[in-house]
This record gives C-alpha cells, structure tokens and sequence, in this order.
C-alpha cells in the first residue's frame, strides 16, 4: 500500500435558496468518473477533469444518478476504516467554497437516519465492528479529540476549562502535535456522539451571503485506534495504533460574494490564508511526485513544501504526502453564479490527485516510542549531570508530579534552594533548553505509560469538574448529562435570580447543597460557593444551612454582621427559616427568589384550591415590597433631606441679597462720584426769562388750513393699518389653509376698503366706535377688511376682522371633525345656503356692477342735458356707460307718448329736510373746506398726501404741472354763471313745488358675465328711497341695452334741496346676475395686480443690498427726516483689464440684452484688472464729494438673485489708486472718478478662477462707500456685475450687434465698454428725536406672517397682503378721485355748452327741442349763435384765463428760464419783425437759453484722460429778472446767510439704484439746442417713464444722459414758437437746466407731450379741439 495516491471525490450539491432566487443555471455536468464544467458567458469552452469519484447530488434521490451519503460513505469511508484496522493513519477532509456543502459531507444531519455524513457514519462501523469481532485475543481501546482551528488558533472542543488557545508544538519523534488537547477515551458510539455535539455546539459557525451557517473555522476530529493482540505462546501483547483524521475545512471565498464585512472580513482572510498555503503545499507536493525526469538540483530547490506557513497544514503534514491514506472531498456549487470560485475547486481537486502518500503500517508504536524516548531521557540527565545541575532533576519531576523517585519527602527539605538553583540555570548554558526538553519527553512517557483505567478515570473527572463549574454559573445539567441549560430541580431546594429585564429573570439557578452553603465575593478568605459581585456584596455576605428535621428539610438563612440581607422586603439580622417563595435580597442589586420543590408541593396538596396570586412574585414586586416596608423612615429621610435644601437656599439667597445690595451702593457711589465730576466742567447756565412768544396773527384761509391739517394728522392711519396688517396675517395664513385641506373653494385675502362715493362703505363693516366717532371725523375713514372670494358661487363677500376670528373658530371645529363627517355634496350645498358653513355666506343673485353719478346743476337754470356718464366699480374700474337725461318740467305738464318701448312711472314725492340734510352733510366726510376752495383731491388719500411724495401716486399716474390751473378753474362750475344765477332761481322759491324729470336712456359695453342687468338711483342721502328699472337680457354685444325708464320726481323747494342741486349728484346703481367663476385657485396667482395686465416683459436684474464694509467700523444709521433735496446720479462702470503693451484697457461689454443700465463683461482669466467707477451729475451746491472710503466686492454666484441672509467670506476690499474729479471737455456737468486694483484669485472662488462654461454667467456685487461733505456717514452705491470669462488668448471683440452698434464713424468701440446705473440720492435732515409722530413709527411691531401655523407648506408660496397694499389702495383711490373729476368736469363742460347754445334760442323752443330729444335718441343739437350777445362776457372770461396763464407760466418756469417766459407773454408778440429777433434782446435771450442751462454736451470728451482738480463754483448766467437791483442784492445777501448755514447742516444720505422700467413709452429722434454752437443737434430718446434717456446715436448701447419726468416740468407755448421762429418746439424745465426740443412735425411733437407728459398733452389737444369749433360755429 506504499506510495498510493491521494483518493479525489468531487460532489455537487443541488441548488440553495439564493441561487433559486437568482435563476441560476447549472454548469456542472458528470459522466462516470468525468466532471464538466460549462462557462456560463461562453458556452463552447468546457473543461473536463477525471477524478477517483464523482457524485451527482444535485437531483432528487429519485433520479437513478443520485450519489446519496450512504454512497459516498461506502466508496471512501469503509475504504478508510479497512485502512485504519490494517494499521494505517487515516485522513479524509473535505474542500470547497462555502456553502458548498462540505460539512454536509462530514457530518450530515445526525437527526435524520439517512443523512448522516462520513464522520458519525465511520464512527458507528468502527464500533459496529468492534462488537462483531469473536477473536478473544483481540481487544481495542478508542481516544478521540476534537479541536479548531479559527484565525489561525487551536482551540479544544471538548475540554471546558482549556479556554485559551493552544500551543502546537513538535516533537522529533512524533512530529506536530497540539499541547493539552484533551484526548477522551470511549466506549461505545454514543460517547462519540455526545461529545461530537458538544464540540459541534462550541464551533464558530457565522452567517454570509452564500450560507447562513457557515463555518468559520477548521475542525479536526481525530480518533486514535489502538488493536492489541495477545500471543498466549510467547506471552507478548502486539499492538497496532491507527489515527483516523477526519477534517472539515472552511468554505473558501470571495468577500464580495460572500458580503463579509468588520469581523467576518477577518475571519475571511485567515481562512483564505490557511487554504493558500495548502494549496501551495499540495502544488508543491504535485510538482514533487510528477517531476522524476527533472534536473535534480532544480527538484532539490523546489522540494521544499511550506507546512510551517499555516497551523493546518502543519498539523497536517503526516497526512498530505507522509505516513497516511488520504481522501479528498471536493464540494461543488452548480450555479452559473459561483462559476470562479467551482472552477477554482476543481483545478485544487486536480492538483491534490498528483499527490502520492507513503503510508506504513504502525506497529507497537508505543514500545518503539517508550524506548526511544527512554533513551532521549538518559542522555538528558546525562546532559544535566555533566554540568552539575543533578539535583534539579529530582526536584522538576516533583513539581510536575511525574517524578519516578520515590524519595519525594526529600523536596520539601530542599525547597528553600530554589532561588540559588534558579541562579545556577541562568548561567549554565543550554541548560534551560535541557530542562525543557527533559520535561516535555517525562510528560509523554507519562501518557504512554498511564493505563486505560487511569484514562477512564481522568476523563470522568474532567466530566465532573465541567459539571461542576457549570453549577457554579448557576447552569445545572441532567442526570445523564447529555444537555446543557437551566433546569429546575425536583428535590434541591435552590435560588432563582429576579431582573429588572424579564428577558433576564430566571436564568440563574443556585443550588443550596446540604449543609452550609456560603455566599460572598470571590476574593473572600475562605472558598464561597456562591460567588457574588458588585457594591454593598460582603466579601462573606451570608450562608444558607440545609439540614432535615421532623417537618423535612429546612433552610435557614444567616446573614453576616454588617451584610445588607431582605428576606420579603424586611432587613433580617438575625437566622431566618426560608419558605418557598421567599424574596431575598442580598445587597441592594441582587434580588432572588427562594424555591423549596418539597415545601411547595406539600403545600399545594394542603391547600389543592389556593388561588394564583393576582400579581406575579418578579423583580418589581420584590422592589415595592421592600420600599412598603421601608417606607416611613424614607419618607422621613427624604423630609430632612428637604428641609436641610431649604436651609441651604435660603442661606444662599441672603448671601446673594447682600452682596447685590453692596455692588448697587458702590455703583451709586461712583455715579455720584462723575455726576459731580461732569457738573464741574459743565456748570449749569443761570436761568433766562422766558420771553413771551408772540401771537401769530393768521389770516382766516391761514387758520382753516391749520385746521385741516391738525384733522388731516389726527386721522393719520398708515401705521395703524399697518398694525392691523400685521397682527391679523397669521389667521388669514390659517383660514387659508384650513381652506385648502378641507378642498373648500374659498380664500382669504387682506383688503382696505375706504368710504368714497363709489365705494361705500356698508353698516356691518364699520366698528362699534365709527358711528360715535364720526362727528368728530372730517375724513373718510379707511379699514382692514377681508376679501372672501367664494369660488365655487363666484361671490365676493367682505368680512371685518372680528368676523375673520369668529368664523376661525368655527373653522377649526370643522377641521377637528372632518373624519368623522361624511362628503356629502347636498348637505354641502345645503349648508352654503343656509349658511350653516363658515367658509361661506348668502350671496345674492345680482351682484353690484358699479355706480355713476349724475349731477344736477342744471336744474337751476333750468335747462336740459343728457349725461354719458361712466359705471365704476369699487376697485376704480369702467365697467360700461349710462345715458340719463335731466330736465325740469311744469307741476301740470303732461307726460308724452313716448311709446311701447318707454316704461313710465308715476310722480314721486320726496321731501327735503334741512335737519336730516344737515346731519348728513356733518356725518359726510366730504364737507371738508371744499367751500372754501380748496381741491377735494386731498379727501381721496388716506393720510400723508403730499409730505412724503413716496407714499403717493407716481409720476407715471399724475403729472402735477396743470394741478394749479384745474384746481381754481374747476373749483365751481357754476362760478363764471354767477351772473345770471340769480335771475334763473325764480322757479326754485322756498317753499314751491319743483318737478323735473330723470330718465334712463341706454347702457352700453356692460360685459357679457353679467347676464340680467337693472339699473336703481337715489338721492346721495336718501337710499331707502331708491327707483329701479326692469333688468334687461344682455349678451355684451350688439345694440346698447335700452331702459327708456322715465321717473317724475315732485320736490318742495328748500334750502337743503337747493344746496343739494348745487353740489350733489345722483347715484346710479347698476345691477347683475354674475355668471362667470372670475377666481383662479388657490395658491396659483392669488394677489393679482390691481393695474391693467401687460404684456411679458424682458426680465430684470434684481437690485441687491449693499455688500458690507471690512474696514470701516459699523455705524447706527441715524433716523432721517424731512428730505433736503434729490439728485439724479448716472453712474459708469469699467473693468480694464492688463494688455501686452503695458496699459489697462476697458474690457468688451456685451449689450445684447436689450435693456438699459445692463450689460456683460467679457473678461480673459489670469489678468490683472482694475475697476473704475464715474459719477456723472448736475452741479449743485449740496454735492460735493470728499473722498472714496472703501471699495468692496463679495456675493460671488452664477444666478442673478443673491441670498443676502447667507455671510459670505469671500468679500474683498479693492486698494483704492486714484479718486478725485475729472472735467471733460464741452461739460459742465460733476465728473468724480475713482479707480482700484481687483485681483480675483483673492476671492479663492471657482466661478472667477476658470473658464465660465457655454450658457453660464459669474455675477458679483459691488459696493463703494463714498464720504460726502455734510454728510454723518458715507454714501453707498451698490451695483450687480454680470461677467463671463474666456480663456486668456482669446481674442474677444464686440458681438456682430455691437459691430453694427459703433458702425458709425462719430463713435468708438471703446465708448460702449461700460455699464450704467442711474441711481437716486437724497440728502435728509436729521430726525427729531422727540417727535410724537416718529416715535410712533419706530415702534416695533410684531409681523405674525412669518409664523408657522399648519398647512403653510399647501400654499405654495402664498403670502398676506402688508404694506404693498397700502399703497396700491392710494393708487385706488387716487383713480377714483380721478373719475369722480373727471364726470365732474364733464358736467361743467356740457352745461357750459348748453347755456351757451340755449342763451340764444327762447324757451318754448328749448321746451320743443327737450322733448324731441326725449321721445326720440337724445342728441345735442348744434344751434347757431350769436355772439354779440355774449362777446362781452366771453372777452372778459378770456382775459382772466390770460392773465392767469402768465402767472402760472412765470411761476412754473425757473429763474434761468424767465425770459423766455416773459418774452414769450409779451402782448404784442405779433408785431414783432424779424429785425427785432435779430437785436441784442433776442440774442441775449438765446444765450441766456443755451450756453448753460439747456441740454448737457452729449458729445463725451475724453475726459479718462483729463487732470484731477478739485471742484470750483460754477459760474452761472443770471438771468434778467423784473426785481430791482436793490432787491437782488437784498436776496443775495439773504441767500448768503442761508448758505453758511446749509453748510453745517449735517445730512443723512441715501442713495438707491433705479430700476429701469420695461416699458417704453415713446422712442425715436429729438433735435437738441446745442449749448456750444448755438444750433440744433440730433439725439435719439427712449422715454421710460419716469427717466428719459439720451443717447448719441440708435445704436447707441450707453445712455449719455437722463431726465428725471417726475421732478421735470413739460411746457409748451404756441408764442413761443412763433418768438423763436421755429416750429414744433418744448421745453423740459429741471431744477438745474432748461433743455429746448424740437420734433419733426406736429404729429410727432404731440406724441413725445404725450410721452413725457399725458395730462398736459391732453389739456393742449382739448384747447385746440375747442378752438377748431369755434372756428367752426363762428
């Protein structure tokens, strides 16, 4: 059997549950001896390797292939077992991946019959065999050890105590062995199995990806196999003594396949570590026994095999190519998934083939062991006595108690030459290693030497002492001792422990053995048996006596003095008698429970009926037992502990008064100390008289003024609506979203609602206090309402706040019950008409369309009129037109025929009270001072008209150049007929019967949502009386909607009534069924502008804060007050960038955005850059700038939009090179510029150090800080920089736009390499500190929008109206009074028109010419006149408007402008030749015109060039004026002293950028009057209101200058024309300069009037169509 080959088997398994999961497919394919394997990705290459055996196990047992384990065993393991009784070493072990099946191999599944593996399978025939045997000389003796093998440890399986790893040594004679391994002898198969399950359950096994239970160590059984044979002849035992090693290897594998990970990692490379190396030694070995024709010096190179490199291959190197028969096992996984790691096994299988193993019979080992190690022993101490160390023998060989002397008394006489023999070792040499090597060879003869009974009896022993130390861990074991785990005993009274955790209770069983039981520490004196840690633990705490008496056996429990022992939540001091049941507590953590099985069973046979106890006996019950019973003196304690707290507070407390008071007295102490200190220097100045302040005499207009201002100041509500706003934002934000989760089409928005004519407001709207608070109230008052929008019934409701909280509350309810209501859409529908919903309220079936007035002044004449009068709503929009005509008819006159289509009613009596007419006129909030004469437009703000021109309407709305004129002109309408009044009253006597007549005629352009329309009116005060109208179908298109509703009205003439028909209108009310959903949903668009929609409009860089300041220290702003005054700032910025040729170039700006004051930079990355930065303004006394303070730039981002809340760190501060003013040539404008160095690698940003990417932009935000003189802090001016950054070669040039843009020859490139900003300064004054008004705007209010309330995140964004809405109602407002003007004027004009046309005609025809017009379409008829009659009169009307048209001309226009003015006034301008305009005069007035006070140079110098000076006066051309000279000087001298006043005033400054409008009113070419050469030059204008920019050229993309519309008057004279000789001509007056512009033709020039200024316009087209119609009548 010498020389024989490794025996190879390969097996595969069928497929696990996660190869099934994945759809694996099978790759293994098995024909005899023959395994194929099938690449997966490549179909045709297979590999083919022949093996000893090859198993098919992947099928069922049913298939006829099927290798079951029974198979496998009897192919290897009865081959193996017939090696092993020959007398051969024995080996099988099993390799695969893992999860592969190899410990299925081994070991199988013991519980079921026919899946046993090798192992118990062998075992169970080894014994079989054994019982079988008849031969009487023969008998065998069986040893078996268990150990594993994990990273690369040897840990014994079977011997508890041995918990640490074990040493492997090796041996000269017996080669590798494991020190101390327990090696167990046996009797029978049961034995084996029992402690192969022990070993198997101490395994570590750990679960992986590719197997739940898999191993994670080697395990190695060994069974040594001892025949011995009597030979009765020669008296001889024989023995043969096989070791049979069945091992079971760890799976090899991947860590990605397997999902090993922190520990299982590990174990995986350890495993992987031990499988090399024998892969390495089974190569090694292959290559050895395959290689005979090699070269014999290479073969004596590579001969060598690595056993040492791993623990399994050394243990197991007489097993791989030494004295064993060895068996291989390969494991194969069939998924295609486990391709590499199958593949893997099978080339190991193959190589392990190659291996041949040299195998001898082993023959009385033990003999031959025995005598050689004899030998080894003798030459040993030979060893030791040659170097005198012969008593150390003796000695060692009792210590180790194997000593074969039998003269061990003598040892303890000698123990105290220890010490000195230790010495003698040390300095012998190789002594040590001979003591060592003697040891260990006594040890084995020892083992050799013990006999069988010897071995039985020591593995009983070492059964008992793991029993024991079991017990001692409180874990008992069954009387067989097969299983391990806690089981309560029969008889044995014992402890069970209580924890807090139940998972923990009951774990732990102490045994109270008969006798004393002592309990304690483990460091205590004497042995404890139950061993106990932690505090409050005695090292002998207490001991429990087991003895039998007459009523059996009791315990007693006996505590040691001091120990802490509760048995039932009392302190026992003394011995106690335990009952079963008992609680006991040893210290304060350990809790038990006393378990008696005797006591208690003889119990419940007393008492068979007992109850269970209501609440069980665990670790809390034990817990409130013992604080029950120690409950009064811890209640005490815990009250003395209190009281001893209490004491120390107070204690602390006054310590604490005492030393606050002393600190308070030393600090008034030194305050007293300065205050002294501070009076000294400061003496107080003796008290002056008072002198008496003189009364100011004011004129009666002077003091109704001062009345209305200190009414208009005591209704100021800016502030308190703002408050309202505020505080009430967090219930709208809650209606809404309750709103929204409820699916309730409804929402909530703030809305102001003020009491105007065409907006009344409603009773249930006005609070408790309006009514008594309106006598004393002569304004209209103005609330915070809330604008419910019902969408599913498209009504609007209002709701006053009060309402809002009330309705809120129901709301919440609504939302608390929603799951429990059901959706039922008819109770909904019921609930909304019943009201019974909170979200809605009844809504009428017409909805208001708007109202008109009709005024009757008329009625004094009397004479007839037709009115087309416009139907506002209350949000100031024209909703269609009424026609309704007026006349006054006789008492007895009859009504004509006016046919089917006319509904007539009777004659209505209405009386007019002057009590109840009164009353009502001092509850209107439109009395006023409007008799007095001034302008109602006042009434129309809610507070603050005029003060603060921010808050009021803009100058894109009002153009305030004609307000002076309209404002006396139409103060009256009937002022210029107060003439003939007096004559035309005679029919309005006091006490007379006056009739007239008011009829409806038509509406017209009424929109089509509105389907039945009626029309109702009333007196102004009278609204219970109200005459209605039939409603009418419309469809909102075709022919006007015709009422022809004709109502007689019979009055009795008195005062109140003829003061009505002066100065009071009648309302007209239109009605309609609404048929449209006007509401967009919720959260989508909810605040819609009040102003018309517009078209898109190109998007707009949003204006950002400024960047904060690095080295100037953080200033308070100071609060401004009144505003001094305002400039207009046009600001260029530059970026220059470092050329080749030394200078710093402007970098190319990109303009194509289309939009004024933008534009982009074009930068190349890497060069040095400064940024320059011009300010361009008008000369004026309070600017002047000092210096630039600090230069900063920050915000760096790719969007335009900046979050301003975020720090930034990257803010740079730019060293400042130059600042000063510059002087172009041909200006006389302020140039200040100021330039700096910026290196952008500073920033460390990544948006400036590369190439911007194609379609992304760096934007930037600059921030200077600018110090002006009689300023307390800089001014700052902030600008948005948007740049893109190329490579540093390439060559940037204008875009093909901007090419076209300069393709003129008049501009350059250069010019147009720069960004604009136009930017407003003010200069305030300080505000007073003291002032009631400011305190109370700077009081702080808290803003509730900003809380959170739930919900918030479906709104989507939306947001409470605040302050926005505040002045979006002016601009409501401003528009309603706008309207109610206009219809006012429109009255006058016709009734003007009618008395002018009825002076010359009589009256029956005027009474014959009314009623054709009433019975037919009314239209007024043109009737001849005459104008003899009345030219007196006109000429005298003229000549008053004449002269007031001087004054306000000389008034409007500035000094420098007044002669053209007074030229342009002159009288006699017709006669005026030429030669005239060619005298010194008119030249003198051109130049007083042009050289300085007209349009500014618009041709720019070169002024980059220009030396920095500092500013000079500007010399200014005086404009001749009618004072005298005496009065010039006086002013001058008055102007003086102002001046040196102003400059010590210190300003408050504040400048903000102007965001250019998207509108473009009028663009094209203007001729400027050119200062320098005195004619007219070319600029093209984009107006923009309210700025006005000029520009050289169309394609010019930098605007050369601005005009401010808002602060600008627009004047227009025909005489000045014809003074000037040159038609289509207009001024532009600012407050610096007068600019003169002419347009093409006349078309034109009315439309750039109309564009600069639409209210002038319109006033110069009605002058002149009134004037073509004079023409025309005359």
């Amino acid at each position: 059997m010498a020389g024989a080959s490794v025996k190879v088997a390969v097996r595969v398994r069928p497929f696990n549950s996660r190869e099934i999961g994945k759809e694996s497919k099978c790759i293994i394919q098995m024909s005899g001896n023959t395994t194929t394997i099938i690449n997966p990705k490549q179909a045709k290459d297979n590999k083919s390797f022949n093996f000893d055996y090859s198993y098919w196990s992947h099928t069922s047992p049913e298939d006829i292939n099927f290798a079951s384990q029974l198979q496998v065993y009897k192919d290897i393991g009865e081959e193996m077992l017939l090696h092993a009784f020959e007398g051969y070493n024995v080996c099988i072990f099993a390799y695969g991946q893992t999860g592969a099946g190899k410990s299925y191999t081994m070991m199988g599944k013991q519980d079921v019959k026919d899946q046993q593996g090798i192992i118990p399978l062998l075992c169970e025939d080894l014994f079989t065999k054994f019982n079988d045997n008849a031969d009487n000389s023969m008998s065998y003796s069986v040893e078996v050890s268990y150990m594993e093998i994990y990273c690369e440890r040897v840990r014994d399986l079977l011997n508890p105590k041995n918990k640490g790893n074990l040493r492997v040594r090796e041996h000269p004679l017996m080669g590798p062995y494991v020190e101390d391994l327990s090696k167990l002898a046996v009797t029978a198969y049961n034995d084996i199995q029992d402690l192969m399950d022990s070993g198997n359950k101490a395994r570590t096994v750990a679960a992986t990806n590719m197997n739940e239970t898999s191993s994670r160590s080697h395990a190695v059984f060994n069974i040594i196999f001892t025949q011995k044979r009597y030979d009765a002849e020669t008296d001889n035992t024989s023995e043969k003594v096989s070791k049979i090693s069945l091992v079971d290897l760890a799976g090899s594998e991947r860590a990605d396949s397997t999902g090993a990970k922190g520990t299982r990692l590990k174990e995986g490379a350890n495993i992987n570590k031990s499988l090399t190396t024998l892969g390495k030694v089974i190569s090694a070995l292959a290559e050895v026994d395959s290689g005979p024709n090699k070269n014999k010096k290479k073969k004596k190179v590579e001969s060598f095999i690595p056993y040492r490199d791993s623990v399994l291959t050394w243990l197991l190197r007489e097993n791989l190519g030494g004295n064993s028969r060895t068996a291989m096992v390969a494991a194969l996984s069939p998924a295609d998934i486990n391709y590499d790691e199958t593949l893997s096994t099978l080339r190991y299988a193959d190589r392990a083939k190659q291996i041949r193993c040299n195998a001898v019979i082993n023959e009385d080992p033990n003999n031959r062991l025995v005598r050689e190690l004899k030998e080894e022993v003798s030459r040993l101490k030979d060893l030791l006595f040659a170097q005198g160390l012969g008593d150390i023998i003796e000695m060692t060989n009792a210590m180790t108690g194997m000593s074969p002397s039998p003269s061990l008394s003598a040892l303890s006489s000698r123990a105290g030459s220890i010490a000195s023999l230790h010495d003698r070792i040390m300095f012998s040499p190789g002594s040590e290693e001979a003591i060592e090597r003697l040891k260990e060879t006594e040890k084995i003869i020892a083992e050799l030497n013990e006999t069988w009974e010897e071995k039985l009896r020591r593995t009983e022993a070492i059964r008992m002492e793991r029993e024991a130390l079991l017990a001692e861990m409180g874990v008992a074991m069954r009387e067989d001792g097969g299983t391990v785990g806690v089981f309560s005993p029969k008889k044995t009274p014992h402890l069970v422990n209580l924890n807090e955790d139940p998972l923990m209770s009951e774990c732990l069983l102490y045994y109270i053995k008969d006798g004393i039981t002592r309990v304690g520490r483990v460091d205590a004196s004497s042995r404890q048996d139950i061993v106990l840690s932690g505090h409050f633990i005695k090292d002998e705490h207490c001991t429990f006596t087991s003895a039998t008496g007459p009523m059996g056996e009791t315990v007693i429990l006996e505590p040691c003095e001091g120990a802490e022992t509760y048995v039932n939540g009392k302190l026992v001091t003394e011995p106690t008698v335990l009952k079963s049941g008992n609680r006991i507590i040893l210290g304060k953590s350990h809790v038990f429970r006393f378990n008696h099985p005797v006591q208690a069973r003889a119990e419940r046979e007393r008492t068979p009926c007992a109850e269970t106890p209501a609440e069980p006996v665990d670790w809390a019950f034990a817990q409130r037992e013992l604080l029950d019973k120690q409950g009064i003196d811890m209640k005490q304690e815990m009250e003395q502990r209190l009281q001893e707290l209490e004491d120390q507070y107070r204690k602390e407390r006054e310590e604490a008064n005492n030393l606050l008071e002393q600190q308070r007295l030393d600090y008034e102490s030194k305050l007293e100390a300065l205050q002294k200190q501070v009076d000294s220097y400061y003496p107080e100045p003796p008290d002056e008289e008072e002198e008496p302040e003189e009364e100011v005499q004011w004129t009666e207009r002077e003091r109704e003024l001062a009345v209305w201002s200190f009414r208009k100041w005591r209704c100021y509500q800016f502030t308190s609506l703002r408050d309202l706003l505020w505080g009430n934002a967090i219930f709208l934000k809650e209606a809404n979203a309750i709103s929204v989760e409820l699916k309730k089409k409804v929402q909530f928005q703030f809305v102001l609602l003020t009491d105007t004519l065409y907006s009344p407001l409603p009773p249930d709207l006005l609070p408790a206090e309006a009514t008594k608070d309106n006598e004393k109230r002569h304004f209209p008052r103005t609330i915070v309402a809330v604008e419910v929008q019902d969408q599913k019934n498209g009504a609007t409701h209002y709701w006053t706040l009060q309402k809002l909280r009330q309705r809120l509350d129901l709301m919440r309810e609504m939302y608390d019950r929603a799951a429990d209501v059901p959706n039922n859409t008819t109770e909904e529908s019921e609930n909304v008409m019943t009201g019974g919903d909170p979200f809605y309220d009844r809504f009428p079936w017409f909805r208001l369309v708007g109202r008109a007035f009709v005024y009757l002044s008329n009625l004094l004449y009397p004479v007839p009129l037709v009115h087309r009068v416009a139907i506002v709503s209350e949000k100031g929009e024209v909703k269609g037109f009424l026609r309704v005509a007026v006349q006054a008819i006789s008492a007895d006159e009859e009504a004509p025929d006016y046919g089917s289509g006319v509904r007539q009613s009777g004659t209505a009596k209405i009386s007019f009270e002057d009590q109840q007419y009164e009353k009502f006129q001092s509850e209107s909030c439109s009395v006023g001072l409007s008799r007095t004469g001034i302008s109602q437009e006042e009434l129309r703000i809610v507070e603050g008209e005029g003060q603060n021109p921010e808050l009021g309407p803009s100058a894109d709305e009002v153009n305030n150049n004609t307000c002076a004129a309209g404002a006396d002109e139409l103060e009256s309408p009937l002022k210029s007929l107060d003439g003939p009044l007096d004559t035309t009253l005679e029919h309005l006597k006091i006490g007379n019967v006056f009739t007239f007549r008011v009829t409806v005629l038509q509406a017209s352009s009424i929109s089509a949502e509105y389907a039945d329309i009626f029309c109702q009116f009333n007196f102004i005060h009278r609204h219970d009386e109200a005459f209605s109208t039939e409603p009418l179908k419309n469809t909102g298109h075709g022919p006007p909607l015709g009422f022809y509703h004709v109502q007689n009205i019979a009055v009795e003439v008195t005062k109140s009534f003829v003061d009505y028909i002066k100065t009071q209108p009648i309302v007209f009310e239109v009605f309609g069924h609404y048929q449209k959903q006007p509401f967009l949903p919720l959260c989508k668009d909810v605040i819609s502008p009040l102003r018309p929609c517009r078209r898109q409009f190109p998007r707009v860089m949003p204006l950002s804060k400024p960047v904060p300041a690095t080295k100037l220290t953080a200033m308070t702003r100071p609060q401004a007050g009144p505003c001094h005054c305002k400039y207009d700032l046009m600001v260029f910025f530059e970026i220059c960038e470092l050329e080749a040729t030394g200078d710093y170039i402007p970098a190319v700006v990109d303009h194509r955005g289309g939009m004024p004051c933008h534009g982009t930079f074009l930068l190349h990355q890497g060069l040095q850059r400064r940024i320059t930065v011009t300010i361009v303004h008008e000369s004026g006394g309070d600017m002047e700038w000092k210096d630039i303070r600090e230069l900063v730039v920050g915000r760096l981002r790719n969007t335009p939009e900046a979050d301003e809340t975020i720090i930034d760190p990257n803010i740079l501060s730019l060293n400042i090179l130059s600042a000063g003013y510059v002087r172009p040539m041909q200006e006389d404008r302020t140039f200040y510029r100021f330039e700096a160095a910026w290196d952008s690698s500073m920033h460390n940003s990544l948006l400036l150090n590369r190439v911007t990417p194609y379609g992304e932009k760096s934007y930037m935000t600059l921030s200077a800080y600018l110090e002006m003189e009689n300023c307390l802090q800089p001014a700052i001016i902030t600008k948005d920089i948007c740049m893109v950054f190329y490579s540093r070669d390439t060559k940037l040039s204008a875009s093909r736009s901007i090419r076209n843009l300069f393709g003129t020859g008049s501009l350059r490139a250069a010019d147009g390499n720069r960004v604009t900003g136009v930017y407003e300064v003010s200069l305030c004054n300080l505000a007073e500190a003291g002032s009631p008004g400011m305190q109370r705007r700077r009081r702080r209010v808290l803003d509730t929008s900003v809380a959170y309330v739930r919900g918030e995140e479906n709104l989507a964004g939306w947001r409470p109206r605040s302050d926005s809405l505040i002045l979006d109602h002016q601009w409501e407002l401003e528009k309603l009074s706008l309207l109610q003007d206009v219809e006012k004027t429109k009255h006058y004009l016709l009734l003007r028109e009618k008395l002018e046309s009825t002076l010359l005609m009589g009256l029956e025809s005027l009474q014959t010419c009314t009623t054709e017009e009433l019975s037919e379409s009314p239209q007024p008829h043109e009737v001849d006149q005459e104008v003899s009659s009345s030219s007196e009169i006109i000429t005298e009307r003229q000549r008053e408007l004449a002269a007031k048209c001087l004054r306000l001309l000389t008034h409007s226009f500035n000094r420098e402008y007044s002669l053209v003015c007074v030229s342009a006034s002159e009288s006699k301008i017709s006669e005026m030749s030429v030669t005239m305009l060619r005298d010194s005069a008119s030249i003198s007035a051109l130049n007083t015109i042009t050289p300085s006070s007209t349009c500014p140079s618009l041709v720019d110098g070169c002024y980059g060039n220009a030396e920095l000076r500092v500013p000079m006066p500007r010399s200014r051309a005086v404009s001749p004026s009618p004072n005298t000279e005496q009065d010039a000087e006086a002013k001058n001298s008055i102007n003086g002293a102002s001046e040196t006043k102003l400059r010590t005033r210190k300003f408050v400054p504040d400048i903000q950028e102007i965001r250019v409008s998207p509108i473009v009113s009028k663009k094209g070419y203007l001729h400027f009057l050119e200062p320098q050469t005195n004619g007219w030059v070319k600029r093209y204008v984009v107006v923009r209101r309210p700025y006005v920019y000029i520009y050289n050229t169309e394609r010019d993309a930098v605007e050369r200058a601005i005009l401010n519309l808002s602060s600008a008057q627009v004047e227009y004279s025909e005489d000045q024309q014809a003074m000037l000789k040159t038609p289509y001509t207009f001024a532009v007056c600012t407050e610096h300069r007068g600019i003169l512009l002419q347009a093409t033709n006349d078309k034109e020039m009315h439309d750039w009037l109309y564009a600069f200024n639409p209210l002038l316009a319109g006033t110069i087209r009605s002058k002149l169509s009134r004037r073509r119609a004079g023409q025309m009548r005359m």
